[in-house]
């Protein structure tokens, strides 16, 4: 799978990605000072709620979309459900661009996500970048913010996380980073491939050109220890005993890539965009999947992989992705 010619295909879907969505990772475990919850506000249901948390490792509160279970008496498990290079700080997130909140309506389970984090990778960074900051998502997610929840929601303890794009990468690290939190993690068309000099050179677009930040800070030196130690593919072992779901599209037009009779010449650019950039971005993201699969099989790992052979890059196919994998997900935590 190192042939020129994959090289090249990556490289290429990667140099149109700059100018859409993104990817993730996560670093070492930090020690986590204590966090607090800040307030617990009504969401747009009375099944949904914006719980605001004080991170101590990052210093700034950070706003979680959570669904509820309609009996909030019984505990019920967590599901980490993450959103892509956005952080869900834009338009491109799972409440404005699915079903989500329908979907999970009558289910028992608490779906976290948060709404901050983005280009950020999910990890914790090496040190301060001038342009946004320093990231501790690992040690906030793993360490900070469980605890608090499985308080407020008086949940079983049992936990999953999924995530998309950037999120994609970063729910394979997290869980590789704390075994022991998540019964399961699901991978929606991210890629694990991160250390090799095309997943690097995707991951310094996303966070350099997007985001304007310098990714040294976040993993040291290109090429250094701190991004081999972030590499879901070189780490795999330590996926086991976690339950796996992978899953990506061929980046070929599929049921979402036409248009319906009298669409806008604005709806026929994106849907041109989407084709283009979304389908190169999924063609390299489908090629790291696969190559997760075959490490994963190497090593005796079970997984679930789902190779689609249609779809690009976008919300309808996280969408039925996500409506797919919850059986099994579901099945994991006991939901």
């Amino acid at each position: 799978m190192k042939s020129r010619s994959l090289a090249s295909l990556l490289t290429g879907a990667l140099l149109l990605a700059t100018a859409a969505v993104g990817q993730s990772v996560v670093g070492g475990v930090a020690d986590a000072a204590p966090s607090s919850i800040i307030s617990v506000q009504p969401g747009n249901t009375d099944q949904h709620k914006i719980i605001t948390v004080y991170s101590e490792s990052m210093g700034i509160d950070v706003p979680l979309d959570v669904l509820v279970p309609k009996d909030s008496s019984k505990p019920a498990p967590t599901f980490y459900l993450l959103n892509g290079a956005g952080g869900g700080e834009d338009s491109a997130s799972w409440a404005l661009r699915t079903d989500y909140v329908d979907y999970f309506k009558n289910k028992h389970v608490n779906v976290v996500t948060p709404l901050k984090g983005k280009f950020s990778y999910y990890t914790d960074w090496q040190q301060a970048d001038e342009t946004i900051g320093k990231h501790m998502w690992q040690t906030f997610l793993t360490k900070e913010l469980p605890p608090l929840l499985d308080k407020e929601l008086n949940t079983t303890g049992k936990n999953g996380i999924a995530g998309i794009s950037m999120a994609g990468t970063s729910v394979l690290n997290l869980a590789i980073a704390d075994p022991e939190l998540y019964e399961i993690t699901a991978s929606y068309s991210g890629c694990a491939r991160t250390s090799d000099s095309v997943g690097q050179r995707y991951i310094r677009m996303v966070v350099e050109d997007r985001g304007k930040a310098d990714t040294r800070n976040m993993w040291g030196p290109y090429k250094g220890s701190g991004w081999r130690a972030n590499d879901p593919y070189l780490n795999a072992e330590k996926l086991r005993g976690t339950q796996v779901y992978l899953s990506s599209n061929s980046g070929l037009p599929g049921q979402d890539e036409s248009l319906s009779p009298g669409s806008s010449a604005t709806e026929g650019v994106a849907l041109a965009d989407r084709v283009a950039l979304g389908g190169a971005i999924e063609a390299a993201t489908n090629v790291c999947t696969q190559q997760m699969a075959q490490r994963l099989a190497q090593l005796k790992i079970p997984a679930t992989v789902k190779i689609r052979p249609q779809g690009t890059h976008s919300w309808g196919y996280w969408e039925r992705e996500l409506h797919s994998s919850w059986p099994m997900i579901a099945k994991a935590i006991g939901a």
